[in-house]
């Protein structure tokens, strides 16, 4: 396979939705144009059944790499998996089995597949870190471990959060750098790609690949798709806008993206260059540009980029029609009861328009919640349940009785 040393392509390899390059990017510049073939590797928890907006930052930027002529690695983490990653969480996360795992990781391949190529004349390989993980034993453990020291990993953010907190870390949780750690050693890669809020994790696979294998490994530390507050929008955090989500409701929930993710969406998750960007970003300050037109643009082009062209048009129409015309969505999922009478909370989790009483309660008291295109403002309220009755929650959550 012929390396593409391209200086444009390098160059937009390198700048594009990344924060940072360890240990810089001119020493990954020169290795690129050097023409030696690398192997690059992303890892995916399946803490989920989906892969998210999140994950497609780093396909993409894998999809970059392996266009270069290079090889890349989506390594699905079905032991890292089990553990859960402790990054920025307060508290310690559910443990999944094996089975959960697994089960989470069945389509994973296929929705990775819109944006890698597996077959072809340098396909992208799929590994799994149970591989070499399942059979380390208790003294190679011990090994491993003897190259990181307590004071490395307690100075973890969320660690010392933690501590200030007195909230516990559990010793599982603290071992989980050296497991992802030892990925990088185990399939003896070149760069490990990954979010920003991984960087402590991946650079741990950089020192233990320094000691044990003697070579350097590379780390492409990529931008985050991050809320006004800074949290991620992703799937713990909330937000999250699955990969195999429908089109309507993928567009409608990028819609309602805060207009300071904009100008990030488009270098993130589009194909526009960086310098149309800029012009979109220019003309939304100079207000030349509607925030609401851009980010329009945007849903269409990140919906197309998941489903397709067509997908996108019908979703844009939809949303149109329920926004601006303020008409009823064109198709509106049934809903059957036996029931001729239902107090508002009972319908609304019956209708699983909210998971729980107090939670439908809250909606009603926020005035979130239409019968019939009539808000309810009484929680208390108790209704006729009759064929053709539409129950709106929110602004994108509607069913009829049936």
């Amino acid at each position: 396979m012929m390396i593409d040393t391209d200086p444009r392509k390098i160059q937009e390899f390198l700048i594009r939705g990344v924060e940072r390059i360890y240990p810089g990017p001119n020493f990954l510049k020169r290795e690129l144009f050097s023409g030696r073939r690398m192997k690059a590797y992303c890892g995916y928890d399946p803490s989920t059944p989906t892969l998210h907006l999140g994950h497609i930052i780093t396909l993409r930027k894998l999809a970059q790499f392996q266009k270069l002529g290079h090889e890349v690695i989506m390594l699905i983490g079905d032991f890292t998996g089990m553990i859960g990653d402790p990054t920025d969480k307060l508290a310690v996360r559910k443990k999944l089995t094996r089975a959960e795992v697994l089960a989470n990781a069945k389509d994973y391949k296929k929705m990775a597949s819109q944006f890698l190529e597996f077959q072809g004349k340098n396909p992208a390989k799929i590994l799994y870190n149970s591989q070499w993980s399942d059979g380390l034993t208790f003294i190679k453990l011990m090994d491993l471990a003897s190259n990181f020291t307590v004071q490395q990993m307690i100075v973890r953010e969320m660690f010392q959060e933690r501590i200030e907190r007195k909230k516990p870390i559990y010793l599982h949780e603290f071992l989980y750098p050296l497991a992802q750690a030892y990925d990088s050693v185990a399939m003896n890669v070149d760069l490990e790609i990954g979010g920003r809020d991984q960087i402590f994790n991946m650079l741990c696979g950089r020192h233990l690949t320094r000691i044990l294998k003697g070579k350097e490994k590379f780390v492409l530390a990529t931008k985050l798709l991050v809320d006004p507050t800074g949290k991620k929008m992703g799937k713990t955090e909330g937000g999250m806008v699955a990969v195999a989500e429908n089109p309507i409701e993928m567009y409608g929930k990028i819609m309602s993206w805060p207009d300071n993710l904009i100008g990030l969406g488009f270098e993130l998750l589009t194909n526009l260059s960086l310098r149309e960007i800029r012009k979109i970003s220019q003309e939304i300050k100079r207000k030349t540009l509607n925030p609401r037109n851009a980010k329009s643009q945007l849903a269409k082009e990140i919906v197309t980029l998941c489903h397709s062209k067509k997908s996108a048009e019908i979703a844009e129409e939809e949303f149109n029609q329920i926004f601006k015309e303020k008409k009823l969505p064109t198709k509106i999922p049934g809903f059957q009861t036996k029931e001729e009478k239902l107090g508002i909370p009972d319908l609304l989790v019956k209708t699983k328009l909210a998971r729980s009483k107090s939670e439908a309660k809250r909606l009603i008291l926020q005035r979130g919640v239409k019968i019939d295109n009539k808000i309810i403002g009484d929680w208390r309220s108790v209704i006729k349940v009759k064929k053709g009755l539409i129950i709106q929650v929110g602004k994108r959550k509607f069913l009829k009785v049936v």
